[in-house]
């Protein structure tokens, strides 16, 4: 029998998965899906269940049935890539023939001493129920510290003022304005959001000590009663662990997405060295190569010469539930629009994975 193992049931693995069992699989092919929780979780809309403004079921989407799909629940200890062995927490060892990674990334505290002790995060389904636990226990007037104001931080922020009005919310900016990369029209917009809804905006600020319930900027201290982290991500461990070729802790690919000297592993998400920021959608890009790359494995067939580039459409965010903004196709847009926009493209992924 040839197994197929998937490690983590992200954005791009289902993905593979979604593809891979609407249409004829090799009868002799068994796939087996290994990840810690029992269901997909839909890592883009985090910020939403740690600020309180959706709940944990809104955030969960079952996994496949089908009868060629194994799903293992289980911590992964190590890859053995010569071996084709993945090894469980729990003793037990997967074979493979072709292997899939897509287990995903963690919070990068870039060396900030007492970080990763005292700062709340939203990276995983677990982590994000703790933070919401621990936003929603805070008092009337408490100050909450969120450092990063990139997607996930000014989603958080707009969230967390629409459930929680009481508290003072400080985002802390590394950058002159928000989404610096971008139309300074798109960063206007956020800004002004902020202001009208009396979130602290803090610009070119520098983390660079966080004792408990002191955050140090540059040299000022700020005394806050709880901070989130959303300034930056790595690899997890494990993938950092490999020994293989990496570019800023990243696995670096060949043009089919495998891993060089290794050619039935292949790296979908986060952890892979792309010429993209990571995200969701770029995972799900680079899924539909490894199921064709796949079908033309198991097929015997000719890898192509080249592989088409992957293009992105652009991004989408929130604002609360009634605003929003995107930046698409170099256009921008703001507002009633955007946020439906994102709404419908959340709607549309749930559906399509049933």
């Amino acid at each position: 029998m040839r197994k197929l193992v998937l490690l983590g049931a992200g954005y791009g693995n289902m993905r593979i998965l979604l593809r891979l069992l609407n249409k004829e699989l090799p009868a002799d092919l068994e796939i087996t899906l290994i990840d810690r929780t029992p269901f997909h979780s839909l890592k883009t809309e985090f910020y939403a269940l740690a600020a309180g403004t959706a709940p944990d079921s809104d955030i969960r989407v079952a996994l496949p049935a089908h009868e060629k799909l194994k799903v293992v629940e289980g911590e992964i200890a190590e890859i053995k890539l010569e071996d084709k062995t993945i090894a469980l927490k729990n003793g037990e060892e997967v074979k493979y023939d072709e292997l899939v990674i897509g287990l995903g990334c963690e919070d990068n505290y870039h060396d900030v001493p007492g970080a990763a002790e005292y700062t709340s995060s939203i990276q995983t389904i677990g982590q994000s129920r703790a933070t919401y636990k621990l936003l929603q226990g805070l008092g009337g007037g408490a100050t909450v510290g969120i450092v990063g104001a990139g997607l996930s931080g000014i989603e958080l922020a707009s969230e967390l003022r629409e459930s929680r009005p009481d508290l003072k919310i400080k985002l802390f900016d590394r950058g002159p304005r928000i989404l610096k990369d971008f139309p300074e029209r798109l960063s206007n917009y956020v800004k002004d959001w902020f202001d009208k809804h009396e979130v602290e905006v803090i610009s070119n600020s520098n983390i660079t000590k966080v004792e408990e319930n002191v955050l140090y900027n540059h040299e000022d201290e700020i005394h806050v009663d709880a901070v989130v982290w959303t300034a930056g991500i790595q690899p997890v461990a494990i993938a950092r662990e490999l020994d293989v070729e990496k570019n800023r802790g990243r696995i670096v690919l060949n043009q089919y997405h495998q891993i060089p000297g290794h050619e039935s592993a292949y790296v979908v998400g986060d952890i892979a060295d792309l010429p993209h920021a990571p995200s969701a959608q770029l995972a799900e890009e680079q899924a539909e190569q490894i199921v064709r790359v796949l079908r033309l494995v198991w097929n015997k067939e000719p890898l192509p010469k080249e592989m088409p580039e992957i293009k992105l459409k652009g991004f989408m965010g929130s604002l609360g539930k009634k605003q929003g903004f995107a930046y698409l196709a170099d256009r921008t847009v703001t507002g009633r629009i955007a946020r439906l926009l994102k709404s419908g493209v959340l709607w549309m992924y749930k559906w399509h994975n049933g």
